[in-house]
């Protein structure tokens, strides 16, 4: 019989789901970690929300263990590397507290509407003060909402039930997904223009950082309320602070702080902000669900070896794996690439496995083609079991062909990917089994897909290099490789630099605006 075991707190839901299900659990909080080191060689399984850590030194002990659980979405808690090296599969909940987010942004948006935090400090403090707190209504007000993903979705659908207008920014959903939400998209400046209410649902990325920030509070609305239950940093809580100072909006509530937990912060001592220390996922039914999702899929792979919401392994048999690895490398790479570099809501991804990979299992290959896409704006979401789910649940179309010829190459992978704005068309191949790039938008190159690189579009002009390595190596940034690709000389061409140390904005904008430069963006592999 397996055996798992729970390290931290949660519904006991959990246990009576292992129990139903055959499967050995036992229930110990209160380990210190090397007592939890010594024990954890018994086990098969490991359950766990945020207080255990999952380092190394305990996973080099677990001689036994075959998968983790974590009960919620964030992995932080666990060395995904150490347990993929291991042989560990690692799995998270990530659809087990949407409703309860959902709900907590509506909350805020009403509680800020209508002083309700205010109001009630107010009367504890033995005051009626009626005409201080006056608000404003919620219906026939316009919802801006940034991101229309999983909570996005579910709060757009109850603005619907408050009779709001509902408007929309989410540049990788379709306008069919858009219709089928009943919202109207807009650019962002225009949603920060037109929105009474403006609610945040996106990842925090290197792309949303401070996504809010002084720019986005000048063309706000005098009468604008922002809500962010998201993640902390999407915000510019210095730029807000200073929005309301200075009265640009009507008021905020946070949910969520770039440092947590919060003991002293600017923000508080404005009148109109209201805040919660983090409670978006904070409901007794929310912990239940993440509970026992997390107890149902261990049963599932313990017993069945069913592997659901793993984000460290895709789904293929023990003995397809070495044959597999490298062109799940290579899928991974090319995916993540046009993810970075593709604008506009996804509509199609079309894969074309050439050679002698068409006769393999290209599915796993496929599924992590699409985590790739879609990585670099669901971080916290996708991963190898659910990116074939979130790509139909965004409208994406796939398909795939096969050809027995690959051309001068034994394999060739070609991932076409049409977006609402443009078209781009990746390939790839191995040699000696590491990826290499061999072709963009029908321009032929030889690139190593690795480490942190540059992407630049350019009209094909003398001393445009000279140009840019001027530019880094002013700021310091070492350029490691240059790979170059043009379609005629003295036309169209574009080149990737690998270099040594992250490029600020600062210098990508210096970059785009030299004469020449059509297009300049980081690429992170």
């Amino acid at each position: 019989m397996a055996k798992v075991l729970i390290s931290d707190q949660m519904s006991s839901e959990a246990e009576t789901v292992f129990e139903d299900h055959g499967v050995d659990v036992d229930v110990r909080t209160d380990l210190t970690t090397e007592q939890l080191r010594e024990m954890i060689g018994e086990y098969q399984g490991l359950v766990v929300r945020s207080a255990t850590k999952v380092d190394a030194d305990l996973l080099d002990a677990a001689d036994n263990l075959r998968v983790i659980g974590r009960a919620g979405i964030g992995v932080d808690n666990v060395d995904i590397p150490a347990a993929s090296e291991k042989g560990v599969i690692v799995m998270n909940t990530p659809f087990g507290n949407t409703v309860t987010t959902a709900e907590h942004a509506i909350a805020l948006m009403v509680s800020a509407a209508r002083n309700v935090p205010q109001a009630t400090a107010s009367m504890k403090d033995g005051k009626w003060e009626k005409s201080r707190f006056a608000g404003v209504e919620l219906y026939q007000k316009t919802l801006g909402v940034v991101g229309t993903g999983n909570i996005g979705s579910l709060v757009v659908e109850r603005a619907h039930g408050l009779k709001m207008r509902v408007i929309a920014y989410d540049p990788y959903i379709s306008q069919d997904r858009a219709d089928d939400l009943g919202v109207e998209l807009v650019e962002l400046e225009e949603l920060y223009r037109r929105a009474d209410f403006i609610t945040i649902h996106t990842p925090l990325t290197k792309a949303t950082h401070h996504l809010v920030s002084d720019d986005a509070f000048d063309r706000m609305r005098s009468n604008a309320i922002l809500v962010n239950s998201s993640r902390g940093g999407v915000v510019d809580e210095d730029a807000l602070d200073r929005a309301l100072e200075a009265g640009k909006i009507r008021g905020a509530a946070l949910d969520v702080f770039e440092e947590e937990p919060v003991e002293d912060h600017p923000l508080l001592r404005h009148d109109h902000f209201i805040c919660t220390p983090h409670l978006g996922a904070s409901t007794v039914e929310a912990q239940v669900n993440v509970a026992v999702q997390v107890a149902e899929q261990i049963c599932d792979y313990l017993n069945k070896g069913i592997i659901q919401n793993a984000v460290n392994i895709p789904s293929m048999e023990e003995e397809e794996i070495p044959l597999l690895q490298p062109y799940l490398n290579l899928g991974d790479r090319l995916g993540t690439i046009l993810g970075q570099l593709a604008q506009g809501g996804f509509k199609r991804v079309d894969i074309e496995y050439a050679g002698e990979v068409s006769a393999l299992n290209h599915k796993p290959i496929t599924t992590t083609i699409l985590k790739g896409l879609l990585d670099p704006i669901l971080p916290d979401t996708v991963n190898l079991v659910n990116a074939p789910l979130l790509a139909e649940q965004r409208d994406i179309k796939i398909s795939e062909t096969t050809r027995k010829q690959a051309e001068e190459f034994n394999s060739r992978i070609r991932v076409t990917l049409g977006t609402e704005k443009e078209t781009w068309t990746i390939d790839g191949t191995l040699v000696h089994g590491t990826p290499r790039v061999v072709e963009l938008n029908g321009v032929e190159l030889e690139m190593v897909p690795e480490g942190r690189m540059l992407y630049m579009a350019n009209r094909d002009e003398p001393g445009l290099i000279g140009k840019i390595g001027t530019i880094l190596g002013e700021a310091d940034i070492n350029i490691a490789n240059f790979m170059h690709g043009r379609d005629r000389p003295e036309g169209y061409a574009f080149s990737f630099l690998s270099v040594d140390q992250p490029v600020p904005p600062e210098i990508i904008r210096r970059i785009g605006e030299v004469e020449s430069i059509l297009e300049v963006k980081e690429v992170n592999l």
